[in-house]
């Protein structure tokens, strides 16, 4: 960061010397005045042409173009993004469909008025500090407040619902009620899946909270085309008994806030935190009353495996992604059933085999449980499970009958030996040692051909 900073002030010094100014803008002066370090530095310059700021880039590094449409450039070795002032004009319905025109002279109050919100159109002279604050941003820093720039370009761009709600998540902000009202009539239906992704991530992976992300598109009415599985959690009932917090929606919000406290824990942390969005989704479908009036949810750990595919494949087609959220939905409810039916060492080796991330989905197991209102103690089944974690990888250690094995003893390669395989690997996981699962492993063989 040093260096970056460092850089900025000899590229703003240059261009002064050439007549310009340069501020630095957007989300990196929003956090400095949060006291948050933002990785990210953009600069604008103002009252300089292009080709002059190309030529003082040229002698401070080796300049890059990032869009050379947007007057957007950068320096290789640095992290810089050095912008023109643009203004920006809707042709069409989708996210990019924007005709953009480059204007060094433009102002700083029109080039601001281009920025989605009040704390994201602050700028900072680099040279003297100076803060320019056209539209109330550092009031609303204060009083902790998302509010949009401008009623007109607003509603160009739907990615801003998005924006709006991972904003309000990542800062614990309350979104303002103007901007709330505007966000409740756009249409999302034109933006592509991966930005929605991306937005998602940011809520998931940089909020204390993420509960306030999906609450605040409940509130715009937003959840139906992109998380219509979150929006059917909405009224789903659980039985009163084990779920007093109320609606599957509320228990999935409230996991989904204890996961955010475990991610840093995680082999997987965005794994964790969609496994932890996902891992209800099959609730609605199975939801019934039995004949005692108890209200269950049988086979939705199943139900939800399928469900959690089809909402990630909205967004993108991340293999392993699927894959994992996929395990995790499946095998959610068994890290917490085993202890409870008092379960021997073999039931949980096989559990921990079978999960993907053995670790992640203790740690989802975990976020199930408190994310229950009434359900706080959860230190003896966890220092039961870190246990029979801490002894699945030390079992996994131990050497294993492996194909080498069954070829010395005269086993061809093919079905029968892969099915041999599977059969020494149960063996291991009971513990088996490597000589005796291999004895049994050939009386099995011997045995399945009489």
């Amino acid at each position: 960061m040093d260096k970056n900073l460092q850089m900025a002030e000899q590229l703003a010094m240059k261009v002064a010397s050439a007549g310009g100014r340069a501020y630095f803008v957007g989300g990196f002066v929003r956090d400095r005045l949060m006291g948050q370090n933002g990785k990210d530095i953009d600069i604008e310059i103002h009252g300089i042409a292009p080709q002059t700021l190309e030529r003082i880039l040229d002698t401070l590094g080796e300049r890059t173009i990032m869009g050379i449409s947007f007057g957007v450039y950068g320096l290789r070795h640095y992290d810089l993004d050095i912008a023109m002032p643009r203004s920006e004009t809707k042709t069409g319905r989708g996210h990019k469909d924007f005709a953009v025109d480059v204007d060094p002279f433009l102002g700083t109050q029109k080039a601001a008025q281009r920025r989605d919100f009040t704390v994201n159109a602050l700028m900072q002279d680099v040279l003297s500090g100076e803060l320019i604050d056209h539209f109330g941003g550092i009031q609303d820093l204060r009083e902790h407040r998302i509010k949009h720039v401008n009623d007109a370009s607003f509603g160009e761009d739907p990615l801003r619902v998005l924006r709006a709600a991972q904003f309000a998540a990542r800062f614990a902000f309350e979104i303002a009620p103007e901007t709330m009202a505007l966000c409740s009539q756009m249409d999302l239906s034109t933006l592509a899946g991966e930005r929605i992704m991306e937005e998602l991530n940011k809520a998931l992976l940089k909020a204390q909270r993420p509960s306030i992300f999906f609450d605040a598109l409940r509130r715009m009415g937003q959840l139906h085309f992109w998380f219509p599985e979150v929006e059917a959690l909405i009224g789903t009932p659980q039985e009163p008994r084990f779920h007093p917090e109320g609606d599957v929606y509320t228990h999935t919000m409230m996991v989904l806030d204890q996961a955010a406290q475990l991610r840093e824990n995680a082999v997987f942390p965005r794994g964790l935190m969609i496994s932890a969005l996902c891992h209800d989704f099959g609730k609605p479908s199975t939801t019934a009353a039995d004949s005692t009036g108890r209200i269950r949810s049988l086979g939705h750990e199943i139900a939800g495996v399928s469900l959690s595919e089809t909402f990630i494949s909205r967004m993108n087609n991340e293999v392993r992604l699927k894959k994992y959220v996929a395990n995790m939905v499946k095998l959610h409810m068994r890290p917490n059933a085993l202890p409870a039916m008092g379960s021997g060492s073999k039931a949980y080796m096989k559990l921990l085999d079978e999960a993907v991330e053995p670790a992640d989905l203790l740690l989802l197991a975990k976020a199930d449980h408190l994310g229950c209102v009434g359900n706080s103690d959860y230190s003896a089944i966890e220092q039961l499970l870190s246990a029979k974690l801490a002894e699945y990888k030390l079992l996994m250690q131990k050497p294993q009958v492996c194909g080498e094995d069954l070829i010395n003893a005269g086993i061809k390669p093919g079905k029968q030996m892969g099915e041999a395989l599977a059969y020494a690997h149960k063996l291991h996981l009971s513990g088996c040692d490597h000589q005796t699962a291999l004895t049994q492993t050939l009386a099995w063989l011997k045995d399945r051909k009489i």
